[in-house]
């Protein structure tokens, strides 16, 4: 049976492929690939963090004290001063009452919406058509009425909550930043509605943290908008290390931590991973320098791309899609720019997009030069080019 199904996925194109690379923290942007050095044009490591000096020499010496694992669930032996100590800032980075620390972005989604959701009777979810999966599965889970409306359709989006009356419980669930397009929701308007519908909202701030916002709290802070009922972000793409969280109120969150069992019953993160991750944190919060040099590389690409004539969404955010429609295009011109110029950039196709909208997701972090993106641009416009 397997072996038939994994060929239907070949023949319709659908089959993933891994790329087996190991970045190189001594020459970020670069990754060894066999024994090959390629440029690496599609990595989350938003701002270069993940290789950043400081947080590299905080997670060895944290290592040498602590060990290399933390020996049990966060209930056994697994909850270091660290986990506290960052639980608390994000609590207040976010204007909230309490954090908790999951494993990834994934499981914090899944985790806190489903046991959220299950343990609130007759509620209905509002969810928008563009959710990561990590939201949609978190709902599924539950079984519970839900409302998928259009991508940032307030108008279908009102619609949907009118249905129900004031005293309903209700929850509205959405990103920040959709990493696909590129594009910000309107958090606000969404936030209006939800008092109007007297409506709970979960913001998935994922692509936002550490890239947007005064601190890089992410787009509720560039607005100065604090009425989200809960945040969720990921240390695992900005921050530069790896695990996720879920800020907002205490016996909600106290409620999560004694129920999920996805927190409950696994493995907590190594201190010294959460003590690398509060020196991400630091950096990310002293300044906006790092944000200021990302979008001056993101301007800077855009008009390249747009001297070049290679089509792009020119979205609000860090993240560049450049599009190469047609699922057997787009792996093609992957690897005439992996071939031929050393450079490895991602296929994105469906189902990650719809069919036909296939593309790239090239981002130019902070240590990005005008003469790499040049080069970059020079290769791809080479690669898109008929054999």
């Amino acid at each position: 049976m397997f072996p038939r199904k994994l060929e239907e996925l070949r023949r319709n194109g659908l089959y993933r492929s891994f790329f087996p690379c190991s970045h190189l923290a001594a020459e970020r942007g670069h990754a060894t690939h066999g024994a090959e050095k390629v440029q690496v044009w599609c990595s989350n490591d938003y701002l270069g963090l993940s290789q950043h000096p400081e947080l590299v020499r905080a997670q060895i010496e944290s290592t040498v004290e602590h060990g290399t694992g933390s020996g049990g669930s966060r209930n056994i032996a697994g909850t270091s001063a660290t986990h506290v100590e960052l639980e608390t800032r994000l609590a207040a980075w976010h204007g909230k009452e309490r954090a908790l620390i999951f494993s990834s972005g994934y499981v914090a989604n899944f985790e806190t919406l489903s046991t959220l959701i299950s343990a609130i009777p007759d509620i209905v979810v509002f969810s928008d058509a563009r959710n990561h999966r990590s939201l949609i599965e978190g709902i599924l889970r539950t079984g519970c009425r839900k409302h998928v409306f259009p991508h940032n359709d307030l108008d279908a989006l009102e619609r949907a909550l009118a249905e129900y009356g004031d005293d309903h419980p209700k929850l509205i669930v959405f990103e920040s930043v959709y990493s696909m397009d590129g594009d910000v929701s309107p958090v606000g308007a969404i936030c209006d509605l939800a008092d109007r519908y007297n409506a709970l909202t979960f913001v998935d701030e994922t692509h936002a943290i550490g890239t947007i916002g005064p601190t890089g709290a992410g787009v509720c802070e560039e607005l100065g908008e604090h009425r989200p009922t809960f945040v969720q972000g990921v240390f695992g793409k900005a921050v530069g290390t790896v695990g996720g969280y879920v800020a907002g109120p205490d016996g909600a969150l106290d409620y999560v931590r004694s129920h999920a069992p996805g927190f409950i019953f696994t493995t907590a993160l190594p201190q010294s991973s959460m003590d690398a991750t509060l020196k991400g944190l630091d950096l990310v919060q002293e300044g906006d320098a790092l944000r200021r040099r990302l979008m001056d590389n993101v301007r800077y690409l855009k008009g390249a791309l747009r001297a070049a004539g290679i089509d792009f969404i020119d979205a609000e955010s860090h993240l560049v899609p450049v599009m190469v429609p047609g699922a057997e295009r787009v792996r093609r011109v992957s690897r005439r720019l992996l071939e031929e110029h050393g450079i490895y950039v991602t296929p994105i196709n469906f189902p990650s997009v719809p069919r036909g909208t296939e593309r790239f997701r090239v981002t130019v972090p902070p240590y990005r030069t005008p003469e790499q993106i040049d080069d970059f641009v020079a290769a791809l416009r080479k690669s898109l080019a008929p054999e």
